[in-house]
């Protein structure tokens, strides 16, 4: 295995797969997404460790999104069994990934834990336990620097394990390695990767501007309001189904140099 770099251009590349393999399987792949945003939702119920364990599990849950995608891109139908791919590789596998899951529990509360430094732990509280949202907390400048503090941080922790669960999964790295191979990765490839973001932001925005259009034509607030969770539902179903494809296109496989 070998890093692979691609042109800038590689990243509308990914956004037009994810959408395409999206609705080869559109009803499997916005299954198991839902089901992915259940998982996580129930796990942050479990008493006192819950938002850790649904950070724990939230790379090997990825990499069930990104295994169902290849099943998918094949023309196969992804069963909900996939999203527990990580779990049923073997014990090795399985100890890597919750590894990595640990990791990026601690690095993501680490960064909460940086933000609370500004806010006194508003954002972070609000962020993993919930809690009501106002306008005069949401304008607190404490609040906003502490928010935009914990997104910095974010960035290089997600370039981080960006490719790390396939590359434990599917190439038998160490969780250490992964993630050093993960970033520099997403550093090299960057041009695409950014491009690959500025499309997605792009679509996000020409899907809410789409039904608040459709809303307006037909006069109905009330279609907006109840339309636009799930259309942001099934464009985020439609990001992680591209997830994969960033990942496959990032490195070369000995079999694939071969070739």
């Amino acid at each position: 295995m070998k890093l692979n770099i691609v042109p800038a251009r590689t990243g509308l590349v990914w956004v037009k797969l994810g959408i395409t393999t999206f609705f080869r399987q559109p009803l499997a792949l916005a299954g198991l997404f839902f089901m992915f945003m259940a998982v996580m939702s129930v796990a942050t119920l479990v008493p006192y460790a819950g938002s850790a364990l649904a950070l724990m599990l939230l790379p090997a849950a990825t990499l069930g999104l990104m295994a169902a995608t290849l099943e998918a891109s094949k023309g196969k139908f992804p069963m909900p069994a996939i999203l527990i791919s990580a779990f049923r590789a073997g014990r090795q596998q399985m100890r890597a990934m919750l590894i990595l899951g640990v990791l990026y529990a601690a690095g993501f509360l680490g960064i909460m834990g940086i933000s609370a430094l500004f806010d006194g732990g508003k954002f972070a509280q609000l962020y993993l336990v919930g809690g009501k949202i106002t306008q005069e907390l949401v304008m607190s400048s404490d609040f906003q620097m502490a928010m935009w503090v914990a997104t910095a941080l974010y960035l290089p922790l997600s370039l981080l394990f960006w490719h790390a669960p396939a590359l434990v999964h599917w190439h038998g790295v160490s969780p250490l390695k992964s993630l050093f191979f993960s970033l520099v990765a997403c550093i090299r490839n960057l041009g695409a990767f950014t491009v690959f973001g500025l499309a997605w932001l792009g679509v996000f925005m020409a899907g809410g501007l789409a039904v608040m259009l459709l809303a307006s034509l037909i006069a109905s607030p009330e279609f907006a309001a109840a339309a636009m969770v799930p259309a942001a539902l099934l464009m985020a179903a439609m990001f992680f189904t591209s997830i994969y494809f960033t990942v496959r296109d990032s490195f070369v496989t000995p079999e694939e140099e071969k070739s």
